[in-house]
């Protein structure tokens, strides 16, 4: 089936994507999902990592989206996510920075740490680096 969707990804803060998408492949909770143009109506939650789309003009497009959940329709694809930033948004010092902190922190032993914040900041910037690297 020839023909676009539209492609929403917003966070509590803003609106990072709108416009007319070929193809949407998102980082399921439960593995990658793919959506085209008349795709059965489904929700689902999104794990962190790599939002991938193809613009209208067919060129490549990548977003780091931080949870949420995904809606899925005929033709337009909603994402509700935690926090979101495109690749030309993402600060790579600032993302690298928080990678050697991260990094830092989970090498300690101090009983005081809280690990699981550690290494969801750890993920988070990995993550971003990722995104970063996509498609260069």
């Amino acid at each position: 089936m020839a023909g676009n969707i539209r492609l929403e990804v917003v966070t509590p803060e803003k609106s990072v994507v709108d416009e007319e998408a070929q193809i949407v492949v998102a980082p399921g909770a439960l593995g990658e999902f793919g959506v085209l143009i008349g795709h059965t109506p489904f929700l689902t939650t999104l794990k962190m990592g790599t939002l991938r789309y193809k613009d209208a003009s067919g060129r490549e497009r990548v977003v780091f989206v931080n949870g949420g959940f995904a809606e899925a329709l005929p033709d337009k694809v909603t994402v509700l996510a935690e926090s979101a930033e495109r690749r030309g948004d993402i600060d790579i010092e600032r993302a690298r920075s928080a990678l050697e902190r991260a990094q830092r922190r989970l090498a300690q032993k101090k009983e005081d740490i809280d690990f699981a914040r550690a290494r969801a900041a750890l993920e988070r910037a990995l993550n971003r680096l990722k995104v970063l690297e996509a498609n260069k």
